[in-house]
């Protein structure tokens, strides 16, 4: 099977879990450190193998389309002024990689926002990165390692995969939970990916109602085929198009595999966990920089 290059990042979100920080400034440009959240999730697919980025966004996200463009003018000024180092660090995106932008139009929901990006991913296979989840890059290549793998297994058996990790009893309530195949082998080691097949999800249970412990994490890879499913999905709950009953599809036709995540994640889209992670990420960059 062909290796995957194309991924989806949508950003169309409002980030109203952030105000008043995302009132003017999007969300996914809000710092970790001395970088935008969005910068390692870029980094993160770039290390995997990916070389076509899209954003799905609106209107008022340009400022993250502009952030991975060129500056020709703020480039000439650093090097005039003999700043050549800063200005190739903010330059940092490879040749042979391709960010492009395109507009929601409606904000009716992820699976929309994925759908949406149908017009440049075309007939190619894709992974998608949702902006909120930043895996910690400072783990021994952790957060590289997991999505490098689901697109290994991908190209192993043709099957969508979706990344999951395990969550307290008490933090069920807040995700999409998987419920295991019968015949899944899941392998209990922290610290090594796993692919086994997943019967469906759970949205949000109840810990009592909770098929397993196992939370999406926001890393999927996807066969082509989801766009179709996606297309004849009817709106839901809040007239959104949930990329949840799309994967169902998906999984009674073709089957889908969850992976099991190595490392750390991060919800920067969350007030306090994106306190915590950038307290976090300053503590390794300042560490670094001794």
């Amino acid at each position: 099977m062909k290796k995957i290059t194309h991924a989806v990042i949508p950003v169309a979100g409002f980030g109203t879990r952030m105000l008043p920080l995302s009132k003017s400034v999007p969300k996914e440009l809000l710092p970790l450190g001395n970088r935008p959240a969005i910068h390692y999730v870029v980094e993160e697919a770039i290390a995997a193998g990916i070389k076509h980025i899209v954003l799905v966004g609106h209107a008022q996200k340009s400022a993250i389309e502009n952030y991975f463009d060129i500056n020709a003018e703020l480039d000439h000024q650093l090097r005039h002024k003999g700043k050549d180092e800063l200005a190739d660090s903010l330059n940092w995106l490879p040749e042979d990689v391709t960010v492009s932008m395109i507009r929601q139009g409606k904000a009716l929901g992820l699976g929309h926002a994925v759908l949406a990006a149908r017009p440049i991913i075309g007939e190619h296979d894709f992974a998608v990165l949702l902006p909120d989840v930043v895996l910690d890059p400072f783990t021994t290549d952790m957060a590289v390692d997991n999505l490098a793998f689901m697109l290994d297994a991908f190209a192993t058996d043709g099957h969508s995969q979706i990344l999951v990790d395990n969550v307290a009893d008490e933090d069920v309530h807040k995700y999409g939970i998987a419920k295991l195949s019968e015949n899944s082998d899941m392998n209990d080691q922290a610290d090594v990916n796993a692919s086994f097949s997943v019967a469906g999800f759970v949205e949000k249970p109840s810990l009592v109602e909770a098929p397993s412990n196992l939370a999406v994490v926001g890393r999927y890879v996807f066969s082509n085929q989801i766009f179709d499913y996606l297309a004849n999905t009817q709106a839901s709950v809040g007239g959104e198009i949930q990329l949840t009953d799309a994967i169902d599809a998906l999984i009674n036709e073709y089957g889908v595999n969850v992976t099991t995540m190595r490392g750390a994640s991060y919800d920067a889209g969350d007030m306090r966990s994106y306190m915590q992670a950038f307290i976090y990420f300053a503590e390794q960059q300042l560490a670094d920089d001794k």
